[in-house]
């Protein structure tokens, strides 16, 4: 709720109050806000993102899901994603081959075969347990794939 909207609920909550006591309130501006922030100790709202991209707890990083927004096939989708998903990890001090999990939402499920060329061998000898779906509707975007994971650090 705005911080508006939250101070005409406030004076309509407190004038209700005063008038079921029998009390008669007058109050400014100022000394609302005041009230507000003594009473309620509300603090001011941040714009806040919807999701985080990457991130950790412990020696554990979750990379959340990676699209690609361009044209092109599923081969070059599934590239451009194994590209972000490996930028991500580095960043947070991990690599491919410490990948543990990987979802993959598939746009369509025919392009099951050709995903699986392109991300075979992406995450080293001993590849990462995997779940792939083919999404409902597509993958939101437009990304003929999506995939997220799970890794160590």
């Amino acid at each position: 709720m705005k911080k508006i909207e939250r101070r005409s609920t406030l004076k309509k909550l407190f004038a209700s109050l005063a008038g079921f006591a029998g009390i008669s309130a007058v109050a400014n501006a100022n000394t609302d806000a005041a009230l507000e922030k003594e009473v309620f100790n509300i603090v001011e709202e941040q714009d806040v993102p919807l999701f985080s991209g990457a991130t950790k707890l412990g020696n554990m990083v979750f990379i959340a899901g990676k699209g690609a927004h361009f044209d092109g096939d599923i081969k070059a989708h599934t590239d451009h994603v194994l590209k972000e998903l490996e930028k991500e990890l580095v960043k947070a001090g991990s690599s491919m081959e410490k990948v543990l999990k990987v979802s993959v939402f598939l746009h369509d499920l025919n392009d099951y075969a050709g995903m699986n060329e392109v991300f075979r061998g992406r995450f080293g000898k001993k590849p990462p347990v995997r779940t792939t779906v083919a999404t409902y509707g597509g993958v939101p975007g437009d990304s003929l794939v999506e995939m997220d994971c799970i890794a160590y650090i």
